[in-house]
């Protein structure tokens, strides 16, 4: 194996979206070094964060029937019972939601939690509140999926943050996708919600850190549903 295999495989990828955002933090902090050292030295900083935010790090999910992995790294900020997005047309009654928030120093690249068929996609603009709040699940911008698997239907739902301006969607209504595979990337700071039936027994806890694609949320083929007291949202 050569040098530059041996670095090529030990550096992260970057996701293809980020290529024009590097190309700009670049340029600014070229031009910041015409002017100052100091403010170039804080432009390569900018860059380097930039190319950081887009990293597309390989991921190795779990695959057995039923298991529900995070669609998200971050934190888990919610687990509770609240009402679906309407435009998704998954639930009038509440799901159990498991919400994920991302700072901006998470990767952003969002992974399907199911493998099943992306039955509805929707998108809905809005503001731009402080993605960790609850009622930025209602009144920000957001894209939702709905996937149908042979035990349910999930909802997965992708929220802009205080920072970010663009939801980003790589799939389609009608396409099959694995559990891991990406779906989208959110810009700077954000949230992603699952929807899952009532009495699901998760496995994770708020507080609890997530890795996209890779941690276990739950296990659906290996619970029956029953009556769990949640909190409502």
């Amino acid at each position: 194996m050569s040098v530059v295999t041996s670095i090529r495989k030990s550096l992260v990828p970057i996701h293809r979206e980020g290529y024009p955002f590097i190309a700009i933090a670049v340029v600014i902090a070229l031009g910041l070094m015409v002017f100052s050292t100091f403010l170039g030295m804080i432009g390569v900083g900018l860059a380097i964060w930039t190319a950081l935010f887009f990293r597309d790090p390989p991921r190795v999910t779990p695959v057995r029937d039923g298991l529900v992995v995070a669609p998200a790294d971050g934190r888990i900020s919610q687990v509770g019972l609240a009402r679906p997005p309407r435009e998704l047309d998954l639930s009038d009654e509440p799901l159990l939601r498991v919400s994920i928030f991302m700072n901006v120093f998470n990767v952003h690249v969002n992974r399907a939690p199911v493998t099943g068929r992306i039955e509805r996609l929707a998108y809905k603009p809005g503001l731009f509140l402080n993605a960790d709040l609850d009622k930025a699940s209602e009144d920000n911008e957001r894209n939702g999926l709905v996937i149908s698997t042979p035990l349910c239907r999930v909802g997965v739902v992708q929220i802009a943050g205080l920072i970010a301006r663009r939801i980003v969607s790589f799939v389609r209504e009608g396409e099959s996708i694995g559990a891991g595979e990406r779906f989208g990337l959110i810009r700077f700071g954000s949230r992603v919600d699952v929807y899952l039936p009532v009495g699901t027994r998760v496995q994770v806890s708020e507080g609890q850190l997530t890795v996209a694609g890779e941690t276990v949320l739950c296990d659906l083929s290996a619970q029956q549903p029953r009556e769990t007291a949640y909190r409502v949202s």
